[in-house]
């Protein structure tokens, strides 16, 4: 598909600050960036990983999300889903639940617990990370974690670009100046609640 083709105008975005999860620590400065429709729903796999590569975010990979909870303490994610839906817990055994389909993105803040609860059997997503954070690690939430672990999350740096928008767009926006020091209203956190779009916890 020409790559002009592939439709990135985002329909609505949400964003879900986190406290720590117990089991996995979160991140206490940024938000979780849910954006709805942000790409075309049809465009498959490849055009979604063209797309994030065109705006800087590599180590690219189409898979799934593992059924356990974890967090990478060393790099931030974009999860676009390429194709099916998913329910995907985010925080930690306690946080909330959110309903994605083709062409959604959420971009996860370093240290940010996820697991897939459900997904269609045509269920894939791509993955892709900012420059220099490409070798992540995975960090299985099995029990307090370690010592080190805010200061090493905390020491990530933020993206230059938007994986979906590049130079601007909602991720830019949500992780800047006073929003990026977690001086945002914080009105959603972990709870065992469902995010589907229909409620926004914030529109950016």
């Amino acid at each position: 598909m020409p790559e002009e083709a592939l439709d990135t105008a985002v329909s609505g975005v949400e964003t879900l600050f986190l406290e720590d999860g117990g089991v996995v620590p979160n991140n206490p400065n940024l938000p979780v960036v849910i954006m709805r429709k942000a790409v075309r729903p049809d465009g498959g796999a490849q055009d979604v990983i063209d797309v994030m590569r065109k705006n800087g975010w590599g180590g690219n990979w189409t898979y799934t999300v593992f059924d356990y909870h974890h967090y990478h303490p060393n790099a931030h994610e974009a999860l676009i889903i390429a194709s099916g839906d998913a329910e995907i817990q985010l925080g930690g055994p306690s946080g909330p639940i959110a309903k994605v389909s083709a062409g959604d993105a959420i971009v996860l803040p370093a240290g940010t617990g996820h697991c897939r609860r459900s997904a269609s059997s045509d269920f894939a997503i791509c993955g892709g990370y900012p420059p220099g954070q490409e070798d992540y690690e995975i960090t299985r939430a099995s029990g307090p974690f370690p010592p080190d672990t805010a200061n090493r999350i905390a020491a990530v740096p933020l993206p230059t670009t938007d994986p979906v928008h590049g130079g601007h767009g909602p991720l830019l926006s949500a992780w800047s100046g006073d929003r990026a020091r977690g001086c945002v209203n914080r009105s959603a956190t972990n709870a065992p609640r469902i995010i589907d779009g229909a409620d926004s916890l914030s529109t950016t």
